[in-house]
């Protein structure tokens, strides 16, 4: 969906970021900015700021940062699209878009309606479990299994009888057939015609994280097959893409989450206070699950059955956790098969001793895999030993690999020097994976440290452009954006430049032109750097000059000035040179 650029500024503008956010979070106001306990990871001392001037949040805890679209699409767990809808209709602005054709229209206003479709649904299962004749099959499953009325409603638990009104009910509000078996409540059989794919189950509505029911599970009342149903993929649901209970476990702002199999275990947990549990829906972890929960969290804890099936799937999942950035713990249970059961018999107490005892996700890959070795052959000890490595250097960032090569050499008696070289050599050659640039080029700390204070100047600079904008005629006159970092600091001093140029910085504006949350967090760090020149005592204007120098510096230090002199005078070359940076050093800036 393609929301006009015009109504996107409008909703921005009218939308102010502190009443926004404030609608989330308690913000208290310190100096110009809001600061409150950051949404996005689990903090005691206030990290987030909110600044109503460039109407940009920033985390200095966590990392996140952007505009109020930014913070309603973290928040929410939605699309840019969707935040810009929710603030539009929050203050008044129809959402104008292009025409995209017949096609898609239909296909929006499809999904509108399967959406409302399945809250009808869902609002009759729910009535028919508490009704005293008809729900008491489903009632009695549930109050056996030792949920409580409360945790019912919370997840909105349901019932299909055997003999059902909900397609009557669904024709009479207006609902097609052809609508009803797009959802997936019903099918159409030539011989019997349409019937409802669920009866005689006990109904787990599946919601995303607006709550907004998107098709359902159900288990069979008896020994009927298949014990557990889902609602086929739909164009509103999509099982590779959603995650039971994450409509709640999204709000338990825990700095973790915990992954299991069934709907049972979830609500299990969430009964006895971990609220932080959802669940993959009848499908394996798939890489848009964890990318959705990297979002969220960045720690996990993987609880899968204890039989073989189980011990797969964590295996499994532990390498595509480690490829969104997710720490990964495996959680055993034994001799309990699931959550539900260990929960019921030992209760939550046991169950914390469990998590706080999570094993680390790569003795837990490992463990499994020596088992496959014989330690005893030279060459079973060899084989195994190259797993180690491969493990290693799966990993991507080279502090990670030296700290487990250390761990990982004592776990399982390798020396350290040839785990090592034979990570390095994987990392080097095995299925493409390319050292760090560091290794790769022999790059000198020294070097490392001068391009990242150069970064951290390019950084001050554009925050204290957006902060005072009355400094940017003198800046403009030594620094172009051409003298900022390729890529996206480049990109954003180009655009901050050119608004500047025409009388007013626009940083939120800014931030909307990138997409992906990770740029919009690099965008707001721009913006939000803590630079010394603010602070009492500082010489402002010096602060100021040093930021140029340090910039001009080092585009001084790129080009060739005197190189061509030095070739036929190496004496006036340098002298030449000298000079420059003697200029450079005696500039200084007055605001």
């Amino acid at each position: 969906m393609y929301i006009r650029e015009e109504i996107i500024d409008e909703i921005r503008e009218k939308n102010d970021i502190v009443d926004v956010v404030s609608g989330y979070i308690k913000l208290t106001r310190h100096g110009a900015n809001y600061f409150g306990l950051c949404p996005f990871h689990t903090e005691k001392s206030p990290s987030f700021s909110v600044s109503q001037s460039k109407q940009m949040f920033k985390c200095f805890g966590c990392g996140k940062g952007g505009n109020v679209f930014s913070f309603v699409s973290e928040y929410e767990n939605i699309t840019f699209p969707e935040a810009v809808k929710l603030l539009g209709e929050k203050v008044g602005v129809t959402i104008a878009t292009e025409d995209q054709g017949e096609d898609k229209k239909k296909e929006y206003s499809l999904r509108a309606r399967l959406i409302a479709l399945n809250k009808e649904a869902a609002t009759y299962y729910y009535k028919v479990l508490r009704d005293e004749n008809v729900g008491k099959t489903g009632m009695d499953y549930f109050i056996k299994r030792g949920l409580s009325k409360e945790i019912m409603q919370k997840f909105g638990l349901g019932y299909a009888p055997v003999k059902s009104g909900l397609i009557k009910k669904l024709r009479d509000q207006g609902y097609t057939d052809e609508e009803m078996i797009a959802s997936g409540i019903a099918v159409h059989n030539e011989k019997y015609g349409m019937s409802e794919k669920f009866w005689n189950r006990v109904i787990f509505p599946i919601m995303d994280a607006r709550n907004r029911v998107l098709g359902f599970g159900g288990r069979v009342m008896g020994d009927g097959k298949p014990k557990y149903l889902n609602s086929p993929e739909t164009v509103i649901f999509e099982k590779r893409k959603n995650l039971y209970g994450l409509n709640i476990a999204r709000n338990a702002h825990k700095d973790h989450l915990i992954i299991c199999e069934g709907y049972m275990d979830v609500i299990a947990m969430h009964q006895a206070g971990f609220d932080q549990a959802v669940a993959s829906l009848g499908t394996a972890l798939t890489i848009e699950h964890v990318r959705l929960i990297s979002r969220m969290v960045k720690k996990v804890l993987l609880i899968y059955d204890s039989d073989n099936a189980g011990v797969t799937a964590a295996l499994r999942a532990i390498p595509l956790c480690r490829q969104a950035g997710l720490a990964c713990k495996v959680v055993d249970l034994s001799p309990c098969k699931d959550p539900d059961e260990f929960i019921g018999a030992h209760g939550a107490e046991e169950f914390q001793k469990r998590l706080d005892n999570a094993k680390n996700s790569v003795y837990f890959e490992l463990d499994i895999k020596m088992r496959q070795f014989d330690l005893k052959d030279p060459d079973g000890e060899s084989a195994f030993s190259k797993e180690v490595a491969m493990v290693i250097a799966r990993m991507e960032d080279e502090l990670e690999r030296e700290s487990y090569v250390k761990a990982l050499s004592q776990r399982y008696n390798i020396p350290p020097q040839s785990l090592k070289r034979e990570a390095m050599k994987l990392v080097a050659k095995n299925e493409g994976i390319e050292l760090p640039e560091e290794m790769r080029t022999g790059m000198s700390s020294r070097r490392q440290e001068k391009e990242d204070a150069l970064l951290t100047a390019q950084r001050y600079l554009l925050t204290a452009l957006v902060d005072d904008p009355r400094i940017f005629p003198k800046v403009s006159d030594h620094v172009s954006p051409n003298d900022f970092e390729e890529g996206i600091v480049r990109d954003v001093a180009g655009v901050l430049f050119g608004q500047l140029k025409n009388g007013q910085a626009n940083p939120a504006a800014i931030v909307d032109m990138y997409y992906e949350s990770y740029d919009r967090d690099t965008v707001s760090r721009l913006f939000s750097s803590k630079y010394s020149g603010t602070m009492e005592g500082v010489d402002y204007e010096n602060f100021i000059s040093d930021l140029i120098v340090k910039i001009v510096g080092n585009r001084a230090a790129s080009e060739n000035t005197g190189d061509e002199t030095e070739e036929s005078d190496p004496i006036a070359g340098a002298r030449l040179k000298a000079d420059k940076r003697k200029d450079l050093k005696n500039l200084h800036i007055k605001l």
